[in-house]
């Protein structure tokens, strides 16, 4: 079923795993959820020899466990989880796997946007309906967060602070009262929430003062914070965790040479350094340097070196990639690149000669076309 589909949820694409943990699972389980505490941990950070278990699961999101398990016992206690981080932290898989384990639909998500509307977290209306027949439970549209109260499961809300202050305040009720009033019914007008409901957010750390969440939203949250990946072989197992997925979803086969993975992992850990003592943001990339956009920038070398290539990835293309993907200001960015290459590349180049200096020559070549 998941190769019908672009990008498959997390209950569809590991159906086989969680179907093996929830036929071996005997430990105790909050409310109505699909896998225990312990189970859900496993799911998510893979399984150890000493758990007894007749199959190997595979790691799936790669942090301090005690995120994990925090992030597990604030939905069991049924109070909100508000996932904070900046962008490319895992914030979001994280969310997407929790659900998958806990209720088996990690799909009733509200994506928080400028033009986010209070009825994208309530209800609104089917109007051919409404004109029909009048309001009643039958045209009413539920939206995601909704069909979570009354299915009693987990709802998702991306980017909380990117959506307006009343919009965000429409949740307080939901997460106090966990119950939705609908005042234009007369009979059946109060949608209570199941138990097994809860809600995970998720808000961007760089977002901070784009729509600030209320002291009484606050409360009704309990807070993880999502550190940068900053250990250079927990980076390294998540880029290729995640471009291994990418080969097989294209069906690619081509290596990724260790030391073309440790230049990316190198090149970014420069780039944030440079970032950490620059004195302005002329100085500094527009791009976060997260883990994610270290991810998309092998993404898109393997995807060219594949199509327009010779389906061998080259240093020279993985230096293109990475200037096109973090050049986005002209001529800031390029001048920030161009000084990188020069100061840092080319010494290392001289110094270690191979795949540096194909990457310098990929780099510059990059920085002259666009410039």
């Amino acid at each position: 079923m998941s190769d019908d589909m672009l990008r498959a949820p997390a209950e569809v694409k590991y159906a086989d795993e969680l179907d093996y943990l929830e036929s071996v699972d005997d430990n105790p389980k909050p409310f109505s959820w699909r896998l225990s505490p312990k189970m859900i941990r496993l799911f998510i950070l893979g399984s150890e020899r000493a758990d007894g278990l007749d199959r190997e699961i595979p790691q799936k999101w790669f942090g301090d466990r005690s995120f994990v398990e925090r992030s597990i016992v604030t939905l069991a206690s049924d109070r909100g989880l508000l996932l904070i981080g900046d962008p490319g932290t895992g914030k979001s898989w994280l969310a997407e796997l929790l659900s998958a384990a806990i209720c088996r639909n990690s799909t009733l998500v509200v994506q928080g946007t400028a033009g986010t509307t209070e009825d994208h977290i309530k209800y609104s209306w089917n109007v051919s309906m409404v004109i029909a027949k009048g309001q009643s439970r039958q045209s009413m549209i539920p939206s995601p967060i909704m069909t979570a109260m009354e299915r009693g499961v987990i709802g998702r809300f991306e980017e909380l602070t990117r959506s307006t202050s009343d919009v965000q305040d429409a949740l307080i009720s939901i997460l106090s009262e966990k119950y939705v009033s609908i005042p234009e019914l007369d009979d059946d007008n109060i949608v209570f929430a199941q138990p097994g409901f809860s809600i995970i957010a998720t808000a961007n750390s760089r977002d901070r003062g784009v729509n600030d969440l209320s002291s009484a939203l606050k409360r009704r949250f309990n807070f993880v914070r999502i550190p940068v990946v900053t250990n250079k072989n927990s980076e390294a197992e998540i880029v290729r965790f995640r471009t291994e997925e990418l080969l097989r979803r294209h069906r690619i086969e081509l290596d990724l040479p260790p030391t073309l993975l440790d230049i990316l992992l190198q090149s970014f850990a420069d780039l944030r350094s440079a970032a950490a003592s620059a004195t302005s943001d002329d100085e500094r990339l527009e791009s976060a340097l997260s883990t994610a956009e270290q991810i998309g920038v092998l993404e898109d070398a393997i995807l060219h070196s594949h199509f327009f290539g010779d389906r061998v990835l080259r240093a020279q293309t993985l230096a293109g990639s990475l200037v096109g993907s973090l050049a986005r200001r002209s001529p800031e960015d390029l001048a920030i690149l161009n000084k990188y290459l020069h100061g840092v590349v080319e010494p290392r180049g001289k110094k270690d000669g191979g795949p540096w200096q194909e990457f310098l020559e990929g780099g510059r070549d990059a920085i002259a076309t666009l410039s």
